[in-house]
């Protein structure tokens, strides 16, 4: 079937698509309908089944006798070592570490905090809450003790499980006393930690309180898959919260399973036995849908990356990485695509490497400008697919469904709305506007499978956030169009379309013109203040490596390709050449932060910045601008 018949059979008739899709998952008790209503605008589905995630996504496998396949490779160019885990071995481990669990109290619906660098155990604490039924919430490794803290006491998880340490390129980041110092902050005690000890360093253990993980685990009887409820809590995903406070995302079970298994086929076309790289974390969204979950359930082989894109050692690891295990579909985000292209803007280094075996490119995460598109399609051969999903909804929202036909390639665009989202762009006042015209983007309830059904601890906070301010509809934060072909573009947050003179103006748009000079390796639109205008757009850029082109003559040029591609009414005019903008650990760029530095406004520094060092420079290169403020 097309795309198009397909899409259409999900609009005629949504419970009978995501039975359908519910039946290739296996249930102790199938659910008697799909979705269940009674509390909209609260939506959830697949309540009434029993399932169990660990059973899914490791035991069934090793049951129809494929435990000799590879689930897991782990692959640390930091620690220059690789090593594979079959769904044999990743089954024993698993009911090994929830046997150990079980025995000091963990049971259904218990709260686990997870805290691990990219090492298998990671995967193997996720998928060992999971079979118990408790509810896992992994913290992004080597965040503050003050995050740890906000985070266990809106969770008050019973266990903690960390590591020693996680690994950067030339350093150690110590995890242990980060745990030790956020559990002393924190209102909410644990129970017991549980300690991965790594050999790069070994941690101080807390007598009465912290466990080894190998001692925990010595003698126990292995634990069984637990039947759960569709509707029962997977995890909560802290995403942040524009007050400060992050909100927990919850991810029902059943919904989650349903969604992640359909997508795998579908959209990027996996199967049982492929190689599948999400070159994320998983304390991301990304890590838990496509490094754990997804590929487990499709019993496909899943990468668990310890490493950079450009720095362990180099900008070729990526390429390194592909031809060794044969991965047939990378999932990266744009910037560190936008990392590799700077160090090697020629390609270079693709060439010392055999990755043949890789069929697409899918990123996602950021805005992907078309200049980084067209360099790694021309570059590695294949189609490079963007795709346009959020921590709240676990999934694509739109993509190219390649796994069922690859639609033509729309650069700039990340295709279509998948099945299951109706997607709307909609005017101030909620009313959908024509194609073409730049809106909010919604999606028409209700959400489908593997979306979140609210916020952990916090529905009130879930209608505010999101369905509130165009009822009927989630509000999705970003701003686009859509074309006459159904085309979705995403071109800002909502917060990130500025108003200059009374026009409505897409950062998105510029950065796109920005990225397409040959000298910018990656660059960022904001809106400041301006008394005359109300804001002016002002651009950051970021040169390739080796460019020996001086900055005014850059920024005259950028100047010159914005007023000539969007025209004079985006009243560009002020530019400046940085060496590297501030971005979260997950990649995005801190723009929001940047327009309050610009404005002369009180900041608070980021709790997910990757390197604060760079809101310092940046407040320099802006402060040497001298710039008009409102």
């Amino acid at each position: 079937m097309a795309y198009k018949d397909i899409y259409a059979a999900w609009q005629a008739d949504p419970e009978g698509f995501w039975m359908q899709a519910a039946g290739s998952i296996d249930w102790t008790r199938p659910p008697s309908r799909a979705l269940f209503a009674e509390r909209a605008p609260h939506y959830e589905w697949f309540n009434d089944g029993l399932t169990n995630t660990c059973w899914n996504a490791v035991d069934r496998h090793v049951a129809a006798g494929h435990g000799g396949r590879i689930a897991i490779i782990h692959d640390s160019p930091i620690t220059r070592s690789t090593h594979a885990l079959t769904y044999g071995e990743l089954r024993d481990r698993v009911a090994s570490l929830a046997g150990a669990l079980r025995d000091r109290g963990i049971t259904k619906g218990d709260r686990v905090i997870i805290y691990m660098p990219m090492v298998p155990e990671a995967l193997e604490a996720m998928l060992a809450c999971a079979r118990l039924g408790a509810i896992h919430s992994v913290v992004f490794g080597g965040f503050a003790a003050h995050e740890l803290a906000v985070r266990i006491d809106d969770a008050t998880p019973k266990a903690i499980i960390a590591a020693s340490c996680g690994l950067e390129p030339g350093r150690v980041v110590h995890y242990k006393p980060l745990v030790d110092a956020a559990i002393e902050q924190a209102a909410h005690k644990p129970d017991f930690t549980v300690i991965l000890q790594r050999e790069q360093e070994a941690a101080t253990l807390i007598p009465g309180r912290d466990l080894d993980w190998h001692a925990i685990q010595a003698g126990v009887t292995p634990a069984d898959c637990v039947p759960v409820e569709g509707s029962h809590p997977a995890y909560i995903l802290y995403t942040s919260g524009t007050t400060g406070a992050p909100k927990g995302v919850v991810r029902a079970t059943g919904g989650h399973m349903v969604a992640l298994n359909w997508t795998m086929r579908n959209i990027y076309d996996i199967a049982a036995g492929d190689v599948f790289w999400a070159a994320s974390d998983v304390g991301w969204v990304v890590g838990h849908s496509y490094i754990c979950y997804g590929p487990l359930l499709a019993g496909a082989t899943t990468i668990v990356f310890e490493g950079k894109p450009v720095g362990t050692p180099d900008a070729g690891t990526f390429w390194r990485v592909i031809r060794d295990h044969k991965v047939r579909a990378l999932f990266t985000a744009p910037t560190a695509l936008r990392a590799i292209k700077r160090d090697d803007p020629k390609g270079a280094l693709i060439a010392d490497y055999d990755t043949t075996s890789l069929k697409t490119l899918f990123l996602a995460g950021e805005r992907a400008d078309p200049d980084t598109i067209i360099w790694a399609r021309d570059h590695l051969n294949v189609p490079v697919i963007d795709h346009w999903w959020q921590t709240e909804t676990g999934w694509a929202i739109a993509a190219n469904p390649v796994g069922i036909e690859a639609l033509p390639v729309k650069i700039g665009s990340p295709s279509v709305a998948m099945p299951g989202y109706d997607v709307q762009v909609l005017d101030e006042g909620g009313h959908p506007v024509a194609p073409g015209t730049l809106g909010a983007i919604a999606v028409k309830l209700p959400l489908p499978p593997g979306t979140l059904p609210t916020l952990w601890n916090a529905e009130e906070r879930f209608r505010k956030s999101y369905l509130d301010h165009f009822p009927g509809y989630y509000e999705t934060g970003d701003a686009g169009y859509v074309d006459e072909d159904g085309y979705l573009y995403i071109m800002a947050r909502t917060d990130d379309v500025i108003n200059v003179a009374g026009h409505r103006l897409s950062t998105g748009a510029m950065e796109e013109v920005l990225a397409g000079h040959p000298e910018v390796a990656e660059c960022a639109v904001i809106g400041v203040a301006d008394a005359l205008k109300g804001q002016a757009p002002l651009g950051l850029l970021c040169l390739n490596k080796g460019s020996n082109q001086p900055h005014e003559v850059v920024i005259r040029e950028c100047v010159a390709r914005v007023r000539d591609q969007i025209g004079p009414v985006a009243a560009f005019k002020l530019a400046c050449v940085v060496d590297r903008l501030p971005k979260t650990r997950s990649g995005k760029i801190l723009r929001a932060t940047m327009v309050r530095i610009a404005d002369g406004e009180p900041w608070k520094m980021p709790a997910t910045i990757d390197d604060p060092a760079v809101l310092d420079e940046i407040a320099t290169a802006l402060k040497g601008l001298g710039l008009p403020r409102g």
